[in-house]
């Protein structure tokens, strides 16, 4: 479908919604669809192969059993070897080994990162639909902010907001990888000098996905700031669920990320990755729960503070209510949807295609009665 018939189809579907005029103008404008392949690209392999970093950090992963997480992390990612501290990203040591791998450039900072519970940081190579992914939860807030700060902002002290529970670490220079790249050329080729070495490196740069990293980092706590009670759970039931659950969901940003390439802060990315996230960190998905977790249980009014207002954008006060309306329509069209398909949304490979199917529309869409149809046309 080209672009103005789907504009169309967009409006139609407002329309139908009693939402039109200017409001629909906005509303549309607001999801550009992003998420598209090409007419020509190949089939996908469902779930997706592992990418190159999967082997190194399975290996990484069984290590940790014996040596422990946070020094088998230390070993490879040389950011943990220095503080959190302004400025540290400007010096040249900091520089020389995130950038050349000289790790020995560190010993100066020694001890480096320090943890408040280092012996409740936890490491796992997790099965996904965008392949194996490893994943660290920190078992002490604290520990959770200083590895995004470490990781994503150089070891700068930059804010982490109390309400990020989970962290997309992604384009992460790993210089074991590259070691470990060396050694097995050097074992192919017999050459050791660095002359040679400099000209496989640079025909190494290129391929990011051989020592770039992508990894998620959780914090525990009650998903979505919903108190058990809410949900009729005790606390440690629930605290259990929340961090399965808040997994499942960043794993489907990686894997829409995989496919697609981009990453978008919307409400569609939202309500997709809390279907996955509640099917497979809880075991359903219940439209309740989900509204819940947005600041929606009580449409049409609206909790200050709930997820959803994270991704209003620009949005006028008329057409954010409007999205509200849709967004409380579509959980329960998804709610429906996982009901309808419970058996086969058991396995990876089923959950990969609905995801896929589903990024492919709009709020309105998501919102419509006619949302089983489209989701047919997408698959």
């Amino acid at each position: 479908m080209d672009a103005a018939s789907r504009r169309e189809r967009r409006l139609a579907v407002l329309e139908s919604l009693g939402i039109r005029g200017a409001v629909a103008d906005e509303i549309v404008a607001s999801d550009p669809l992003p998420y598209t392949r090409p007419a020509t690209a190949p089939a996908l392999d469902l779930p997706l192969p592992d990418e190159p970093l999967a082997a190194c950090w399975a290996q990484w992963a069984d290590d940790a059993r014996h040596d422990g997480v946070f020094e088998t992390l230390r070993r490879h990612l040389v950011q943990l070897r220095f503080p959190v501290q302004a400025g540290i990203s400007e010096t040249d040591a900091y520089r020389a080994a995130t950038r050349r791998g000289r790790f020995e450039e560190a010993d100066a900072f020694a001890p480096g990162l320090e943890l408040a519970r280092p012996d409740a940081l936890e490491l796992d190579i997790v099965e996904t639909m965008g392949g194996r992914l490893p994943v660290i939860v920190a078992g002490d807030r604290r520990d959770f902010v200083a590895l995004v700060q470490a990781l994503t902002a150089r070891n700068e002290p930059e804010p982490v907001p109390d309400s990020m529970g989970a962290c997309f670490v992604k384009g992460l220079n790993n210089w074991s990888r590259v070691a470990l790249y060396r050694d097995a050329w050097t074992k192919q080729t017999g050459r050791t000098d660095a002359a040679a070495w400099a000209e496989e490196f640079s025909r190494l740069v290129p391929q990011r996905e051989l020592y770039q990293d992508r990894l998620i980092i959780l914090s525990r706590g009650s998903y979505s700031a919903v108190p058990a009670a809410t949900l009729g759970l005790d606390d440690d039931e629930w605290l259990a669920r929340s961090i399965a659950i808040r997994r499942e969901h960043e794993l489907t940003h990686y894997f829409t990320y995989r496919v697609f390439g981009t990453m978008r802060s919307h409400v569609v990315d939202e309500l997709i990755a809390d279907l996955i996230g509640l099917l497979r960190g809880s075991g359903e998905y219940r439209a309740a729960v989900a509204l819940r977790f947005l600041g929606l249980e009580e449409h049409p009014h609206y909790r200050t503070g709930g997820r959803l207002e994270n991704y209003r954008g620009d949005l006028s006060d008329a057409a954010f209510a409007a999205i509200r309306d849709l967004v409380v329509r579509a959980a329960q069209n998804l709610e429906r949807l996982a009901l309808e398909r419970r058996a086969a949304e058991a396995e990876l490979h089923s959950l990969a295609a609905l995801t896929l199917a589903l990024a492919a529309l709009s709020v309105e869409e998501l919102a419509s009665d006619q949302m089983p149809d489209f989701v047919r046309e997408a698959v």
